[in-house]
């Protein structure tokens, strides 16, 4: 064999190119399709209740999606209360349901996109303006604000939570995240049926409704700063050194 031919026979070394960062913050992107998932759940809600009201004109911008005279709610005058530009209820509900709809899809499987945090913030302002419900506002705000984080490098919240901190806020997400979940549906269910069991009393009923809903709110904030600490730490060294 020529000297030519055994040097071709000889592996050829590479340079390997340095591991690739973390693309998304993974427990934020988590978070984030969580809320919006449960927005989506509440946009739905009021659609729903707003086709059983039938094709008949809504008295104004402000509506009320759960009507009043339902025998399987203790909410006597009704309630649930919703603004929308369309004059009726059957296609304001069938708009709300469909905004609802697109906020789950999107918020499971597109918010990490280039553009993700904007259209989801698009369809959630649709979906209010359609009678998705008044109180979703400061819910897909906060939760709009906390997508836009969730291809960025998290300089700021790196600056302002020190190492130690985050390795012990980092943790808490992971808790956090589901009671808050599961807090924020069961005020739903109280807010349409206003089942609370031993609790007769409406105002009671409508005390642990709200009471629920912002606690649940409260864990959602936590859950995102405990994101952003996770996230942080998850990300590589060489990530650190650019920001």
């Amino acid at each position: 064999m020529s000297n030519q031919n055994a040097q071709n026979l000889h592996p050829v070394t590479v340079p390997l190119p340095h591991a690739p960062s973390q693309s998304y913050n993974a427990a934020t992107r988590l978070i984030v399709s969580t809320l919006g998932v449960l927005i989506g759940v509440g946009s739905i809600d009021h659609g729903l209740l707003e086709c059983l009201q039938g094709n008949r004109p809504t008295p104004g911008l402000i509506v009320n999606a759960l009507r009043s005279g339902y025998r399987w709610t203790v909410w006597t005058q009704g309630s649930e209360p919703a603004f929308t530009l369309i004059p009726n209820f059957l296609l304001t509900g069938l708009l709300a349901t469909a905004a609802g709809l697109l906020l789950i899809l999107w918020s499971c499987r597109f918010i990490d996109r280039a553009h993700g945090p904007s259209i989801f913030l698009s369809l959630a302002a649709a979906s209010f303006l359609v009678g998705g419900g008044v109180a979703q506002v400061l819910p897909f705000t906060l939760n709009w604000a906390a997508a836009t984080q969730i291809r960025a490098r998290l300089a700021f919240w790196r600056r302002l939570m020190p190492s130690p901190a985050r390795r012990v806020l980092g943790r808490f997400w992971r808790w956090t995240l589901p009671v808050g979940t599961i807090l924020f549906l069961g005020g739903l269910e109280i807010a349409v049926v206003g089942y609370v069991p031993g609790v007769s009393d409406q105002l009671r009923v409508l005390h642990v409704c709200w009471t629920l809903l912002l606690v649940a709110l409260v864990l959602f904030l936590l859950s995102f700063l405990s994101g952003f600490a996770h996230d942080i730490e998850a990300r590589s060294p060489l990530d650190h050194e650019h920001v």
